[in-house]
């Protein structure tokens, strides 16, 4: 008999800056554009700003004789019918994306002053608005969502010099990474890329990670950028399946950022167990 599933790691101040808790699914026919502006009316008290972007291109991750995803998760430009909605609070921080066959819920930090709410808080709002979103497409008739795939991403900034202070110091922040022995021929790497995915059990999805140097828009800092995403295909469409879903996303990414990170970055990042 197993006993009970040790604590998520956590952190005081972690590094992340942006969260997304996302469901697709089977192409809504009938949902356009014009719909999008009636949906603003129902939320617009919550999120009264609005933005328009082209589509994002559908992904399904496959097991068995197919042993990826289809196609990678990217941005395409669409005729105007397939285009993205976001839906913004006042303070920027909190957005809805809603698509022909999307529905996202992001948090994202805008200032130094914005600090991550937390899991616990961001579920039962992406609950709430997916709710909401349903029973809109419920009273304009336009179809009942058919989920093929969850989505929850956490996006990290770890910014250069602090824990780091150059790319061939990338071991001081990845626990796998060489040791930083002295090597006899190549200098420092200049840039440094890192992509890998993880299998999770009973094939509920996969774990992808990537690492990529970046610089960040909002203040030129240079920073190393962690993507962990988990996705994968709830039990069913009820919103309880989802959540579970999510619940076992977010362990993993949690779970995965504590294994994939050292021990000193723990310690700048406050981990508290």
């Amino acid at each position: 008999m197993t006993g009970p599933k040790k604590p998520l790691p956590d952190f005081t101040d972690p590094p992340v800056i942006e969260t997304l808790l996302g469901i697709q699914f089977v192409p809504l026919g009938l949902l356009s554009v014009p719909h999008f502006g009636l949906y603003w009316q129902r939320v617009r008290d919550k999120y009264p700003k609005q933005e328009t972007k082209p589509g994002l291109s559908p992904v399904i991750e496959e097991f068995g004789s197919q042993t990826g995803y289809r196609p990678a998760i990217g941005i395409e430009v669409v005729s105007e019918p397939d285009a993205r909605c976001w839906f913004i609070d006042q303070s920027s921080t909190q957005l809805i994306q809603v698509q022909k066959d999307r529905f996202i819920r992001n948090w994202r930090k805008v200032t130094k002053e914005d600090v991550y709410p937390r899991y616990e808080n961001l579920k039962p709002r992406f609950r709430e608005d997916w709710e909401q979103f349903c029973e809109f497409l419920e009273s304009e008739r336009l179809g009942t969502p058919e989920i093929d795939q969850c989505e929850i991403t956490y996006v990290n900034h770890i910014e250069i010099g602090k824990g780091w202070e150059a790319y061939g110091e990338v071991h001081k922040v990845i626990r796998f990474w060489s040791d930083g022995s002295p090597r006899d021929f190549l200098p420092e790497p200049e840039k440094v890329n890192i992509n890998m995915r993880y299998l999770m059990p009973d094939k509920r999805g996969r774990l992808h990670v990537t690492l990529q140097p970046a610089i960040r828009r909002q203040d030129a800092v240079e920073i190393l950028q962690l993507n962990i995403t988990a996705r994968g295909k709830p039990a069913s469409s009820r919103i309880q399946d989802i959540l579970d879903w999510f619940d076992m996303g977010h362990e993993w990414i949690v779970r995965g950022f504590a294994d994939l990170t050292t021990r000193e970055m723990h310690s700048l990042w406050g981990r508290t167990r």
